[in-house]
């Protein structure tokens, strides 16, 4: 068992142990999101750490972009429970990058691919998105990137 993996499960028998309902509904989602990730294709396998962070990552947006939708609605209630649960998620994710590193990322990236316009962002962005793994979003990466080009 990856160590990520094992981390969310002891932390769900704490949280069950406390009852902090919000926290065992969380990483009771998150660990079933990587069952069903594990089972999922033609053979079962086992998750190495890097893809249980990017099931969380991917886990950790849907609850932002609920959260959006819901605010949108008039659903404060529902906002707030997804952003609790996203904020549960965010702990077990790598720090963001700030901007500046960001950019300066971005602009290694264009100087080492020789990118120059907005035509070479598919490019610029497959550089960059390696490096930055988890550690900022990927609107983020392409606003920057388009930003950079422009």
């Amino acid at each position: 068992m990856t160590g990520l993996k094992e981390r969310l499960r002891s932390d769900l028998t704490a949280a069950m142990k406390s009852r902090d309902e919000v926290r065992t509904r969380t990483l009771r989602m998150a660990l079933t999101s990587v069952t069903h990730e594990e089972v999922a294709g033609k053979a079962a396998r086992d998750l190495t750490d890097a893809d249980v962070l990017r099931l969380l990552t991917r886990e950790a947006k849907r609850r932002r972009e609920a959260a959006e939708a819901f605010e949108a609605a008039g659903r404060p209630g529902q906002a707030a429970a997804e952003r609790a649960e996203g904020e549960i998620l965010s702990a077990y994710l790598p720090a963001q990058l700030p901007d500046e590193e960001l950019t300066a990322l971005v602009a290694r990236a264009i100087a080492e691919t020789g990118a120059a316009g907005p035509a070479s962002m598919g490019q610029v962005m497959k550089a960059v998105t390696p490096l930055v793994a988890g550690r900022a979003e990927g609107g983020r990466v392409a606003a920057e990137v388009r930003r950079a080009l422009a």
